[in-house]
């Protein structure tokens, strides 16, 4: 273990003390076995939410099988542009997360706290532009239980089977935006960290882990969008 391992502010001068010996937890041997751990934990998590939303696109691709010309009207009835506008937002905001470890292991701490704000920004404008598609499908009345018609604003009649495809449209993309929100909120307390002075190139492991869980947000949207909104034949 060396004094290279701890985040120290700039403007504090280097100790020899005790004090300034990393502080991992007592079930782990240095620093570097708590990162590895840190990181397979991460992994495990991801795993299991991955088998989670498997399951959601398993039982919609099943029912899409056997309600095809239903599903495919339904889809055409989404907000296609807004799905795609999304996909960008969450595809520049993995740029920004990837950017930040970057950062990180480069030492630049200001850039880290800057593309980790960016990265929540973009988060935030995903949430409102969903939420705004929301409020479309609540007009169009594509709301089952809540408010949903038979018949379409145009005036022809919906097939029996699209309020199931809605139905795996709201879970998902409300169990994916809760997953955004998480992650708006995890990044905000990395950031803060990082500001305070917490992480350097020698330690920043959770940069490291957070951005992991963003990208698998990100990964899970993608194939949302394709699944919802462009299966529309």
């Amino acid at each position: 273990m060396t004094t290279s391992d701890i985040a120290i502010p700039a403007d504090e001068p280097l100790r020899n003390d005790v004090e300034l010996l990393p502080h991992h937890a007592e079930q782990f041997e240095d620093m570097a076995q708590q990162r590895e751990s840190a990181t397979l934990g991460m992994w495990v998590f991801l795993a299991n939410e991955i088998l989670f939303f498997g399951t959601i696109f398993v039982g919609f691709y099943v029912m899409r099988s056997r309600f095809e010309r239903d599903f495919a009207e339904g889809a055409r009835e989404l907000v296609w542009w807004i799905g795609c506008l999304n996909t960008a937002v969450l595809l520049l905001s993995s740029y920004f997360m990837a950017s930040a470890v970057h950062a990180a292991n480069t030492g630049e701490t200001r850039a880290v706290t800057r593309r980790l704000i960016y990265t929540i920004i973009l988060a935030l404008v995903f949430f409102g532009l969903k939420m705004g598609e929301y409020g479309i499908d609540w007009h169009d009345k594509l709301v089952p239980l809540l408010n949903y018609s038979t018949v379409s604003p145009e005036g022809t009649p919906r097939g029996q089977h699209v309020p199931m495809l809605l139905c795996f449209y709201y879970f998902a993309t409300l169990l994916h935006a809760l997953h955004v929100l998480i992650g708006v909120v995890l990044l905000s307390i990395i950031a803060w960290m990082n500001h305070r002075g917490r992480f350097n190139q020698h330690y920043y492991t959770p940069v490291e882990v957070a951005g992991l869980y963003w990208h698998f947000v990100d990964l899970v949207w993608i194939f949302l969008f394709p699944t919802l909104y462009l299966l529309r034949h």
